[in-house]
């Protein structure tokens, strides 16, 4: 009897940051009637994060890739329209080109606190934004085996998200720093594979046995099986300043899920590889983008991505037709063709603009999403 197939439904999440619309800087501390405002116009589907400088908002279950891109783009408009009556506006990167991390405050909020105090300098450091994707997956055991198999896929997701080069005023010659002062948590990066939902769980009631942590949503991999819902989230990728990149990024994670259950029908499997392995593409992706080149393990050499996206194109074509989302994958190309070429030298020692007397300035205006 064949297992039933997933819904692969999708919810996207996504991170901004609050910026001054006369300064550019982060607005640290915003004035709480702003939330109230946002929550009014959109209910529960915006939350507050870990800094007061950021605002999270989160699609509902979206079956098809264009109802996401309808809800993201009602929930970045909303959001626009709210800021801007407090003189504010998001932006959509994942780090501030020149915002200092000592000046941003911590949203009051027990989960918040606990973080704080458990984590210290590594979580005041937390000045970064990210996409997450949910794709439904009902069923326990084949959420850890498509986990196992997606991990392959998760560098090649990130090339095509990179949104955060700078960090504290300097380029740091990296298209991904945001993975940089994330991965400085624990439990993060590439997971172990597991034989089954199982030893997923008995692995999970280890941690919280030991309390170390009290939940799996403290397992911060860059997927995961989520504890809230019953999908697997993908959480590796930058958050992209376009909409249809987003989209672009949702559609062709959706896409290699439906693959990887379709080899999986047929008995078959994509091969998975060392997360040591995974990790050492994972850097790559985290340091040049787009415009860099990955490992092809099977042919044991580096390959442009661009050639290596092709590739994965052709290889979920047939799942992206069935599922309605040909155009949203194809524009993968176009994030591509846009990809600025990798930092030669890296400029880390230069910043990007001078202090000014009581903050950074931006040398240019930072434009908002």
């Amino acid at each position: 009897m064949s297992l039933a197939a997933p819904s692969l439904t999708i919810g996207i999440e996504e991170e901004y940051l609050l910026v001054d619309r006369r300064t550019r800087d982060l607005a640290s501390n915003p004035p709480e009637a702003l939330m109230a405002a946002c929550e009014a116009r959109i209910g529960g589907r915006v939350t507050r994060e870990f800094l007061r400088a950021q605002v999270e908002v989160g699609t509902g279950i979206c079956r098809t890739a264009g109802q996401a891109r309808a809800e993201l783009a009602e929930l970045r408009h909303a959001v626009a329209e709210v800021a801007a009556g407090f003189g504010l506006a998001p932006i959509a990167a994942s780090t501030h080109p020149f915002a200092r991390w000592h000046d941003q405050q911590t949203t009051p909020k027990d989960r918040y606190a606990a973080l704080a105090r458990d984590l210290q300098g590594v979580a005041r450091r937390l000045v970064i934004c990210g996409m997450h994707v949910h794709a439904g997956i009902e069923d326990a055991d084949l959420r850890i085996d498509l986990m196992n198999q997606a991990a392959y896929f998760l560098p090649h997701l990130l090339c095509l998200t990179t949104s955060s080069p700078f960090w504290q005023g300097e380029d740091t010659g990296l298209k991904s720093y945001r993975l940089t002062v994330f991965e400085s948590l624990p439990r993060t990066g590439i997971p172990d594979q597991f034989a089954s939902w199982a030893e997923f769980q008995r692995t999970l009631d280890r941690l919280v046995g030991a309390g170390i942590i009290e939940d799996g949503t403290k397992l911060w991999w860059d997927i995961r099986p989520s504890v809230r819902f019953p999908t697997l989230e993908m959480r590796v990728t930058d958050i992209c300043t376009r909409i249809d990149d987003a989209i672009a990024v949702a559609a062709l994670y959706k896409a290699l899920l439906h693959m990887l259950f379709r080899l999986r029908q047929g008995n078959q499997r994509w091969r998975t590889y060392l997360p040591m392995l995974v990790m050492e593409n994972r850097w790559r992706a985290q340091r040049y983008g787009a415009a860099g080149s990955l490992v092809d393990f099977g042919k044991g050499e580096t390959v442009p991505f661009a050639a290596l996206l092709d590739e994965m194109l052709d290889v979920v074509r047939a799942d992206a037709d069935t599922l309605g989302s040909v155009a949203e994958i194809e524009h993968a190309r176009e994030i591509v063709r846009r990809a600025p070429a990798p930092t030669a030298n890296s400029t880390s020692t230069t910043p990007l603009c001078k202090p000014g007397p009581t903050r950074p300035r931006p040398c240019a205006p930072w434009s908002t999403p």
